[in-house]
């Protein structure tokens, strides 16, 4: 039995269909678990929710069939190398079809671009924000005060685990 992949895991590949979601039971009890099917190896498995979301995406309709999106050789299984169906760049045609020449590798490597750049203006958008400002300060205070407190609730390198400060 295949059937159309709709989602791939975000870092390791591979072809996978929502089956369904259900309500846990038992132990599980008021947890949603997503039941999958993992077209490669033809098993049905079960995972949370939150973390069926986290790792898994969904399939978009311009992701290269070969690879997911992910731009490397699936077939081979070599992450080095890049795929062949669409060089590399995870993308293919709007049609579903791979570039035939460089001027549709140009249409689809511009269209990449162009969606980096709209996440990278919303990105520098939410960054401007006076709140986020200072979120990421107080973040940065904490995260040197912790340090401080790291190194002065260790032990020193010197003779007996004594810190030399030279006073």
């Amino acid at each position: 039995m295949t059937t159309k992949p709709t989602h791939t895991h975000r870092t390791q590949g591979g072809r996978f269909t929502l089956v369904a979601l259900h309500h846990g039971t038992g132990a599980l009890d008021g947890q949603r678990l997503a039941l999958y099917r993992d077209l490669d190896r033809e098993v049905e498995s079960v995972a949370l929710e939150g973390e069926w979301r986290q790792h898994w995406r969904e399939i978009e309709k311009d992701d290269c069939t070969l690879c997911m999106g992910t731009g490397t050789d699936q077939i081979k299984g070599n992450k080095r190398q890049p795929c062949g169906g669409c060089y590399g760049l995870g993308k293919v045609r709007p049609d579903g079809e791979t570039p035939t020449d460089m001027w549709q590798l140009a249409d689809i490597a511009g269209r990449i671009i162009q969606r980096q750049q709209t996440a990278l203006q919303r990105l520098h958008s939410l960054e401007a924000m006076p709140e986020v400002q200072e979120l990421v300060k107080r973040r940065q205070d904490e995260a040197v005060g912790r340090q401080e407190q790291q190194w002065r609730g260790g032990r020193g390198h010197g003779p007996n685990g004594q810190r030399r400060t030279g006073d």
